[in-house]
């Protein structure tokens, strides 16, 4: 396994993303030696810091001692130096202690530190989004003495929205807030925490969410911080327990109680829920993340056992590397493209957040909107899917835990799941990102492909009419989706698939980008498969 192929990659696949070009000229602490020298230390921090835990943490999990949870050897130590070299705040802004670098370099360096130790990386993931949510929706008194502190790993942060009968429900919920003598108390409990509670930080806040008044379904959900300790006294938040799951077993997933905690409103009152999107969409595009940095590793693992796996050939000879075996090659091709897609399309969401954040122009919001649930999605099945097809190339070793493979595959199963499960973006994509936006995210993605690929023409003619006909195709079954409007389940019963649709249509422009123009076959007829499903 290499962290530096993998920076390289990133590099080499940043160089090719036209937004990155764009933002580049508007950033000019961005030339290419900066960001080289920062992607290689990000590789060389998960390499040396990050990948020796990640056995370990797996292994030895954590525990609840004495009330309290106790994260695996090596994990406490680990966060400070991350935290300390600037990884945890790099793209929060420089007057709250962070490095103001862009977006893009965050989603550049993330699946360097996700390749390293993922279930780690859960706690800085929601601590990076707090202080951006906090950073946008406090007070400056909270503001002042929160975001510094989580930007430089002294506290730390958590999302606290499931409860144990209100999962993506979340107008179901029931911990409520109540206002007494000038201040808000919660009591509740929430389920599902990562790193509810943890020895690695001084203090906790939870980002949580909890009902002010009687209004139905999420109109009467406010948004808090919550934290762990008031002026270093416990403040009614406490540990009921540490699920057992099937992978991350160093990422301490808590079900947690508040009793009369006080908290501090972040935002408008009733508008918890849209205020909390802040954190939420920053730790959707970390799963694509997450889900990158596990695909690399096992694309990695796979190519080289292959090389050096001799089996098969003439039997009045040596033994053969399995690599030169045609369906060993074709397995190697499948999970490495599938991984530099992936790769691709995250540093072209980051890139494009990265110019809605300038203004540079209009309506690139929506695009982001759009390719959010994709990136997400798309990229946690990737990591599970790369997983499970190096298993197989490796064979009976593979699945043995003398190889990583079957921790990442454990590990990464719950990608799909958590932040928003494949339905609920399936759902969200077609309502949503459809319907409720009339289409403008579809138009601006159809727009900047079509443009793109006029510039592949005349290099790879074939494949680049080969990927417009599906770019065709899927604006044809947008509409009919649309018009889908008046039979709500009907349109439901295939917001999966047309979702589905909509990722291939998004490799195939990445697809050609990078010059994979072998799999722009393959990705036609899966397109086709999915237009089939929502016929």
């Amino acid at each position: 396994m290499s962290f530096s192929d993998q920076a390289d990659r990133t590099l080499e696949l940043l160089s090719l993303t036209p937004g990155w070009h764009r933002l580049r000229d508007l950033r000019q602490d961005c030339d290419d030696e900066t960001v080289t020298a920062i992607v290689g230390e990000a590789a060389n921090f998960a390499e040396g810091v990050l990948a020796p835990l990640n056995a370990v943490g797996d292994r030895i999990g954590a525990q609840v001692v004495d009330g309290r949870v106790r994260t695996p050897e090596g994990f406490a130590a680990a966060f400070r130096q991350y935290a300390e070299a600037g990884w945890l705040g790099m793209d929060v802004p420089e007057k709250f202690g962070g490095q103001a670098v862009p977006l893009t370099l965050h989603a550049a360096c993330a699946p360097l530190f996700e390749r390293g130790c993922v279930a780690l990386m859960m706690a800085a993931g929601s601590t990076r989004a707090a202080a951006h949510l906090l950073a946008e929706a406090a007070d400056e008194e909270t503001v002042a003495e929160w975001v510094p502190k989580l930007s430089s790993g002294e506290w730390a942060a958590t999302i606290c929205i499931s409860e144990p009968e209100a999962g993506s429900d979340v107008g179901r919920l029931r911990t409520k807030a109540e206002f007494c003598d000038g201040e808000w108390f919660v009591t509740g409990q929430k389920i599902w925490i990562s790193f509810g509670d943890h020895d690695m930080a001084e203090r906790i806040g939870h980002c949580l969410l909890a009902r002010t008044n009687d209004q139905p379904g999420t109109r009467g959900i406010s948004l808090f911080l919550v934290p762990n300790l008031i002026d270093g006294k416990p403040n009614g938040v406490s540990v009921d327990r540490i699920e057992e799951k099937m992978g991350l077993h160093g990422s301490p997933t808590c079900a947690m109680r508040f009793e009369n905690a006080g908290a501090v409103m972040l935002g408008k009152e009733g508008r918890g829920l849209p205020q909390l999107f802040t954190m939420i969409e920053l730790m959707r595009l970390l799963t694509g993340c997450q889900g990158l940095g596990i695909a690399s590793a096992a694309a990695d693992i796979a190519e080289d056992y292959a090389r050096e796996r001799r089996q098969g050939g003439r039997p009045d000879r040596p033994p053969v590397p399995i690599v030169t075996h045609p369906d060993v090659e074709r397995q190697l091709y499948e999970i490495r493209s599938s991984t530099e897609i992936l790769r691709a399309a995250i540093l072209e969401l980051a890139t494009v957040m990265d110019l809605a954040r300038l203004g540079t122009e209009p309506g690139l919001e929506d695009f982001t909107g759009w390719m959010l649930p994709l990136a997400k999605n798309f990229g946690a099945e990737a990591g599970f899917n790369a997983a499970n097809a190096a298993i197989q190339v490796l064979g009976g070793v593979g699945y043995t835990k003398d190889w990583p493979l079957e921790q990442y595959l454990r590990d990464s199963r719950i990608m799909a799941i958590y932040e928003g499960t494949t339905g609920m973006q399936a759902l969200d994509f077609l309502t949503r990102r459809l319907w409720r936006d009339e289409g403008r995210g579809l138009a601006l993605f159809l727009e900047k492909a079509r443009d793109e690929i006029d510039a592949y023409m005349s290099e790879h003619p074939a494949a680049s009419d080969a990927v417009l006909r599906i770019l065709d195709g899927f604006e044809a079954l947008s509409g009919r989706m649309m018009a889908m409007q008046g039979d709500p389940d009907a349109a439901l019963y295939r917001a999966d698939a047309y979702m589905r649709a909509a990722w291939t249509a998004v490799s195939a422009w990445m697809a050609l980008r990078i010059s994979e123009t072998r799999a722009v076959n393959g990705l036609a007829a899966q397109f086709a498969f999915h237009c089939a499903r929502c016929d």
